[in-house]
């Protein structure tokens, strides 16, 4: 190569370079990547001295200032401040060019200064880009020192009310990225985009210095040409330059398809290019269409949604952009379509995962219960629509929370909003729609479903602890898929905000009650209502089927897609065989895909499986669907082999020997291959069991949950070689009957028959004692691995599961630790068979009854549990036909739909053949392992 040559291609290289945005960090990019600067705090721990602090960060995770939480008064709310310094170097060639410093978010008040001379003035608001035009503060190819104060609580009330005053936690710091931006004198300083389903384009070119012409070309993201250029004359005077095209059957941008362009803009001076920019985009329209429903590309949503706040634990509002590509993808998981940004806008990455890979967004700006007043409301308001506006992900803006409203910011996102996005006020009526948080199931007259308004409360199921979320989910969705004025909503909220006190060693606090009210855990550790809401939310709807003998392998199902045909997912069958009690091995598995049919959104069709001959062989049916992309939607499980079908293969009732009874005043005694049991002839109770390792602390049982036994006496005979324990009941007793059969194996069987208490009723089952310090684990056959609650049954599924003791208490974290999931104690679903792995000796319990829900212990709850401590029967290990629901923090679970309610039974005949039954085989050989034996055979 030539000198002329080289020398013309570095020239070349610089002149792109230089008409191109240059950037240069002055912090690190998030909580992954940090830059240390300088860091002086004023008041609180480790204040008055010079140090260090990682930028971008929150000074209380950094072990400065004071935590506070927004409910709490700060007596020394004002002192609190932070100075940093910071040195750096700008490229000499820099000089001539507009050069801006620019803060992704600083809490609150923010003074800059650059070589000790005020760069503007001071930024009130802790959510919002702000930039400082430095060009003639700079010393260029030199060391410059920027400056920055900041004040964790504002000199301006207003912005105190609407982000210090409220139910989250409060920090202090530049807790988003600062950075440099180099823009030639003659620059695009900003672009506004309005890209429709009908493929029409218009983009709102602002510029700065002079120039006559701005060029456009859309490009797809691989790189080819959409259409030919675009061009438009700037106008005098700076005005802005508007360009317009229309393209062809674009590919629209979706939650399920986020189909993304790209437009280069090129601004011209005397026919030479003097500044580019790129800008991704995606083609869709949005309409808020009176008294009928949201519309996105022509079509009704109904908004899967979540709250969000901008958290980590040890990082506080300081994240990165792996974790918004997590949190983005956690909620898709959970087969959710939208978020709310509550209650503030996020960061930039977290709306680019939006657009990426697909959710609706909902931009908010802040004001908690109190608004912004409106000269400062408006700036903050018009820096977050610049920064955000482009994305196509959001879909509506939302003017303030719970009265946090300040009417005149609505016509500034009128006016900025070149979209026209509809703006929404959480928790009130406003322009035809009715967001009212915590709603009832019924809300009754004239309000929510019995109005007019469209419908899509942005906060509803308040999550606390365990309550909330799944618990009532599937009654409000089903609601909410069916009623045409509702447009779905938003859950509160989205993970636990325990925070790390760097002031306490570094425990977990989510300041008591205030900030348990997640899907997930701190550290995005899936709590029970994680998966309840993945199949209740998922796009594919099974119609409730039974497999009997002459199951087909057809089923009904439905799509609830808003734009996919089901054809474009894929379906797995598998078949399986469990373990038996013992068992360790994985189960025996057959695996088939599934020919899935066109069906549109909201249709319904078959699902057809070609199961092999020998199908109802195995125990368990399981089909998993998967989205277009390959992500899991659900994987479903239906039971082939019913409990009575597993009891008689694993309870052994057969054995040489004898049994033998012996009785006092107060005891019958049985004993039976080296297993001896007493039953109390005053109280009807199983006393004791022991065999030849020891005791066995089965005690006190059965106990009816609910109602009166009226127990008058116990009364046995032999049958064959088994002996038989009856009890006999007064006639007020709910009991129909109780019997005890000892058999020679030293296997026994129980077998009760009652009424519940009443037509309604909390709770029916039978309890007994088993003391909860011997305990270590459990096997069991059943649904799993999450305990279930009356009002929430989904997001199980049937398999064999094992589980080590734990005693969490869901969202409140355990010293240093995040709680364990799942959690050990509670109610689950559809029971065959434990396992308790103990201290001593394990015990194993065969249940050949349909529908008998499972009781291990009862849940440690918090000391302010609200609605979320439902009751549990007496005694710790029970064998249950009716549980309790859960509530949330606001709501009772009555009043959360018609599986909050209590459970009813309305048979009052005492006709024996309506009465609830449930038989137990009880295994006190020790071994935690039977064999494999037929009942009855010889």
């Amino acid at each position: 190569m030539s000198k002329l040559a080289a020398l013309l291609l570095l020239l070349l290289s610089f002149t792109a370079h230089a008409q191109r945005t240059e950037t240069q960090m002055l912090s690190g990019t998030g909580n992954d990547k940090t830059v240390k600067w300088q860091f002086y705090c004023t008041a609180g721990r480790n204040s008055g001295k010079w140090t260090t602090i990682p930028v971008p960060s929150n000074w209380e995770l950094q072990g400065f200032g004071k935590y506070n939480y927004g409910h709490q008064k700060d007596t020394a709310r004002g002192k609190e401040k932070g100075l940093y310094k910071y040195q750096f170097k700008v490229p000499a060639s820099w000089q001539g060019k507009v050069v801006n410093i620019v803060f992704d978010g600083s809490m609150t008040d923010t003074e800059v200064k650059i070589n000790g001379q005020s760069a503007g003035p001071v930024h009130q608001g802790s959510y919002y880009r702000f930039k400082y035009d430095i060009s003639k503060l700079l010393k260029y190819g030199k060391t410059n020192m920027l400056e920055a104060t900041v004040a964790k609580h504002s000199a301006n009330e207003s912005v105190n009310d609407a982000e210090r005053r409220g139910d989250f936690w409060i920090f202090g710091g530049i807790f988003r990225p600062v950075f440099l931006e180099a823009l030639p004198v003659s620059h695009i300083s900003r672009v506004a985009l309005d890209a429709r389903a009908d493929g029409s384009f218009k983009a709102d070119v602002y510029t700065g210095g002079e120039a006559d012409e701005v060029v456009g070309q859309l490009y797809s993201l691989d790189g080819q040409k959409v259409g030919g250029e675009v061009k438009a004359a700037v106008a005098a005077g700076g005005a802005v330059t508007r360009l317009q095209t229309t393209v062809s059957n674009p590919q629209l941008w979706t939650p399920e398809t986020p189909n993304r362009y790209r437009l280069a803009l090129t601004l011209r001076k005397g026919g030479q290019t003097v500044h580019t920019l790129s800008q991704r985009f995606g083609f869709r329209t949005v309409e808020l269409r009176e008294r009928e429903g949201y519309y996105v590309n022509g079509v009704k949503i109904k908004f899967k949604g979540v709250n969000r706040h901008s958290f980590w634990p040890s990082s506080g509002r300081a994240t990165s952009k792996a974790l918004s590509i997590m949190d983005v993808n956690l909620m898709k998981d959970m087969n959710m379509n939208a978020v709310r940004m509550s209650h503030y806008p996020p960061d930039d990455h977290f709306l680019e995962a939006c657009d990426s890979l697909g959710l609706f967004v909902f931009d908010e700006v802040a004001g908690w219960h109190a608004a912004y007043n409106t000269p400062t409301g408006t700036k903050l308001t018009e820096e977050m629509v610049v920064k955000d506006e482009t994305h196509p992900s959001i879909i509506g803006w939302i003017n303030g929370n719970e009265g946090g409203h300040n009417f005149d910011l609505d016509p500034v996102l009128d006016r900025m909003d070149l979209q026209k996005r509809p703006v929404v006020h959480a928790w009130q009526v406003f322009r035809g729609t009715d967001t009212q948080h915590y709603i009832n199931y019924d809300y009754g007259n004239g309000t929510h479903l019995h109005g007019h308004n469209i419908v899509f409360p942005t906060e509803f199921l308040h999550g606390l602890y365990d309550g909330g979320h799944g618990a009532g989910l599937e009654d409000y969705w089903e609601q909410m898929w069916r009623e045409p004025l509702s447009a779905g909503g938003f859950l509160w909220d989205f993970s636990d905000a325990a925070v790390v006190r760097t002031d306490k060693g570094g425990i977990l606090d989510t300041d008591g009650d205030h900030g348990p009210d997640g899907i997930l855990g701190p550290y995005r550790e899936k709590e029970g209502s994680y998966f309840t809401i993945k199949e209740v939310w998922s796009p594919v709807f099974f119609e409730r089927r039974e497999i009997t003998p002459a199951f087909d392998g057809t089923f009904r199902i439905q799509n609830r897609f808003t734009y996919t045909n089901l054809s474009a997912c894929r379906f797995i069958w598998k078949l399986a065989q469990l373990p038996t009690p013992g068992g360790t091995a994985a189960p025996a598995v057959r695996t088939g895909t599934i020919a899935v049919p066109s069906i549109a959104p909201t249709e319904y069709g078959p699902l057809k499986l070609a199961l092999p001959a020998d199908w109802a062989q195995a125990d368990v049916l399981y089909i998993t669907a998967t989205d277009p992309t390959g992500r899991e939607i659900y994987t479903w499980s239906w039971p082939i082999a019913r409990p009575a079908q597993v009891a008689q293969k694993l309870a052994i009732t057969t054995g040489s020997g004898s049994v033998t009874l012996t009785e006092t005043d107060s005891l019958y005694t049985a004993n039976a291959h080296g297993v001896t049991l007493t039953f109390s002839r005053k109280t009807g109770l199983l006393r004791q069991v022991r065999n030849a390792k020891g005791l066995i602390p089965l005690t006190n049982g059965p106990v009816l949950a609910e109602g009166e036994t009226a127990f008058e006496g116990l009364k046995q005979h032999q049958d064959g070689a088994n002996v038989v324990i009856d009890a006999t009941f007064g006639k007020a007793s709910r009991y129909q009957s109780l019997q005890w059969t000892v058999y020679p194996s030293g296997w026994v069987r129980m077998t009760a028959k009652y009424f519940p208490k009443d037509y309604d009723f909390a709770l029916a089952g039978l309890s007994f004692n088993y003391p909860e310090k011997e305990v270590r684990g459990i096997q069991w056959r059943g649904d799993g691995p999450y305990r279930v609650w009356k009002d929430r049954m989904k997001g199980t599924n049937l398999g064999v599961w094992t589980k080590a003791y734990n005693n969490t208490s869901t969202g409140e974290p355990d010293g240093t630790k995040s709680p364990l999931y799942p959690e050990f104690k509670g109610y689950y679903s559809n029971f065959y068979w434990l396992t308790l792995q103990t201290t001593g000796q394990p015990l194993t319990i065969v249940c050949d009854q349909e529908d008998v829900y499972l009781r291990l212990f009862t849940p440690r709850f918090a000391a302010k549990p609200y609605n979320t401590a439902p009751a549990f029967p007496s005694g710790n290990l029970s064998f249950m036909h009716g549980i309790t629901p859960i509530g949330t923090k606001s709501q009772k679970a009555e009043n959360m739909g018609p599986m909050g309610k209590t459970n009813m039974y309305y048979d009052y005949s005492k006709d024996p053949s309506y009465a609830k039954e449930i038989t137990l085989y009880f295994d006190f050989s020790g071994d935690g392992a039977p064999a494999q034996k037929a009942v009855g055979k010889k």
